[in-house]
């Protein structure tokens, strides 16, 4: 009887995990991507308050009029305020309307973005919690801070915007995507971050060699030999009661 039940116990077990094996790879194939032309598009960061930035994504649907501008101090206007954009430009603003993609798997609900200033610099980083060391998707130097100025984002090399795909139909959804696996992502991001501790301690310096011992003295000490026939005179203390 116990024989029984275990058995039943382990079949179902191994039928609930295949259960879970067949819908983990339903989620990953339930959405597809597709390329898009990338000078269609604008990743930008947008001042906020100041320290913070807040990702933006612009899309030039109709060639006229632009939607954004580059400016002489190399900041980029959205100039699509300005008129009626609607068939002509679209925005995305938040995780709704972009998302992370990497060796065809959707990781929207594992990564999310951000944006870091270091200086000058600005870095666009797509962070698992679980994880030490963010994969960097795109950076840029920052001109100067102006609330109505944009920094544009350059994506690193491998790192492109795709399009979500449902079904042969395509969404108002775009992915940052890469094309190799999450985990050989992940694995380059930590190799770099701990060359990078490495050098900011500085080029390996070889040991100091000890300062040579000083050099044995001889010294010589006079002896005096006794001769060994002469009687040797011992002090007599007389003794007092």
């Amino acid at each position: 009887m116990s024989r029984t039940y275990l058995r039943a116990v382990g079949l179902t077990a191994v039928g609930l995990l295949n259960a879970g094996l067949t819908q983990a790879s339903a989620a990953r194939t339930l959405f597809d991507s597709t390329a898009i032309p990338q000078e269609r598009f604008a990743v930008l960061a947008q001042p906020i308050g100041r320290v913070q930035w807040k990702l933006l994504v612009l899309e030039q649907i109709k060639t006229q009029p632009r939607c954004w501008r580059e400016r002489q101090d190399g900041l980029v206007e959205p100039s699509l305020n300005r008129f009626n954009f609607s068939a002509i430009c679209k925005r995305y603003l938040d995780s709704n309307g972009y998302s992370l993609r990497s060796g065809g798997q959707d990781l929207g609900t594992r990564f999310r973005f951000r944006l870091k200033q270091s200086g000058t610099s600005l870095r666009l980083e797509a962070l698992d919690p679980q994880q030490r060391a963010p994969l960097l998707v795109g950076q840029a130097r920052i001109p100067r801070r102006d609330l109505n100025g944009f920094v544009q984002l350059q994506l690193e090399s491998g790192w492109a915007l795709e399009r979500r795909v449902y079904q042969a139909r395509q969404l108002n959804h775009l992915y940052f995507a890469h094309q190799e696996p999450v985990n050989r992502l992940l694995a380059l991001a930590n190799s770099h971050g701990h060359r990078s501790v490495f050098s900011r301690l500085g080029t390996p310096m070889p040991p100091i060699a000890p300062p040579p011992l000083p050099a044995a003295r001889t010294t010589r000490r006079r002896t005096t030999r006794l001769a060994s026939n002469a009687p040797i005179r011992l002090q007599v203390i007389p003794y007092r009661r």
